[in-house]
């Protein structure tokens, strides 16, 4: 049985997700979905910039699981980040997805008008229309600031966070102000040979399990809630089986010592790079 963490406001939500980043093909997509929820998965993950929400939506309708039973989270895309964008990008979201209300609604990335953003996330959070609210890929010196000059307090912050990139001391402050850590691309993507780490191949044999299963497993134990994105049903059931074993404590210590502390992606830490990835922002304007 999937365990369940509650949020700063007492809102429970899985310990595990589903994501569908990248899932570009609306009849894929729909069916990984539905096969997902069979799965057992109730944590769904999108955003309007996927450009899936209304496969999503279709998914969702089909899979059978009552609708209280499952967690829906979707996400404002910068170039709706404004007081006036968000209440549209909201409203769109919700007619793509078929939903009268949402579990979690996050500000996709921390560039432009976050804070007018945030005001109507409030008022939709205050009327009933998400239960939770909070934020994405925001860093730990931008979040400080964002809790410091906002009434509601984000009850999430979805970011990168995989045993090569661990982000210990943004987990530490965020448990501290009570922000739940979600973690994007919880297996690196594939990228940094982490199935053919030998250090998760040991502990994944000593625990007759994978080394996906293994790094999910850590991230739950650590409090953080990983977002795991597969097509393939076997994997998806695998995913989802790591409620049955526990790391031991010299297991989690050899796995810090993966940290390379740099994102297995290009970062974003300059001004050029800011405004690269703004420019292609745009191109997905909804």
């Amino acid at each position: 049985m999937q365990e369940k963490i509650a949020l700063n406001n007492g809102v429970k939500m899985p310990m595990l997700g589903y994501g569908v980043f990248r899932m570009t093909e609306a009849a894929a997509c729909e069916e990984a979905v539905v096969q997902a929820i069979k799965a057992g998965y109730r944590l769904i993950d999108t955003a309007a910039a996927y450009g899936n929400e209304e496969a999503v939506g279709k998914a969702l309708r089909r899979c059978g699981v009552p609708r209280e039973e499952l967690f829906i989270t979707t996400k404002l895309w910068i170039t709706d980040t404004s007081y006036e964008g968000a209440k549209r990008g909201f409203a769109r979201s919700m007619q793509k997805l078929g939903l009268d209300y949402l579990d979690l609604y996050l500000i996709h990335q921390p560039y432009n008008d976050y804070y007018g953003a945030w005001r109507a996330l409030e008022e939709l959070y205050a009327e009933g229309k998400i239960r939770a609210i909070g934020v994405d890929n925001f860093t730990q010196d931008k979040l400080a600031d964002f809790i410091f000059w906002n009434k509601v307090k984000p009850a999430v912050n979805l970011v990168e966070c995989n045993p090569f990139f661990q982000r210990e001391a943004e987990r530490a402050y965020m448990s501290g102000k009570d922000v739940l850590m979600q973690a994007w691309s919880p297996l690196a993507a594939g990228q940094t040979e982490i199935f053919t780490n030998e250090i998760l191949q040991a502990i994944a044999a000593a625990h007759k399990k994978t080394v996906a299963q293994v790094a999910l497993r850590w991230l739950v134990q650590r409090g953080v809630v990983p977002i795991v994105k597969s097509a393939n049903p076997k994997r998806m059931a695998e995913n989802l089986d790591i409620f049955d074993f526990a790391l031991t404590d010299e297991e989690m210590q050899f796995i810090s010592q993966l940290d390379t502390a740099h994102t297995c992606f290009a970062p974003r830490q300059t001004g050029v790079a800011v405004e690269n990835f703004l420019e292609q922002a745009k191109l997905y304007e909804l």
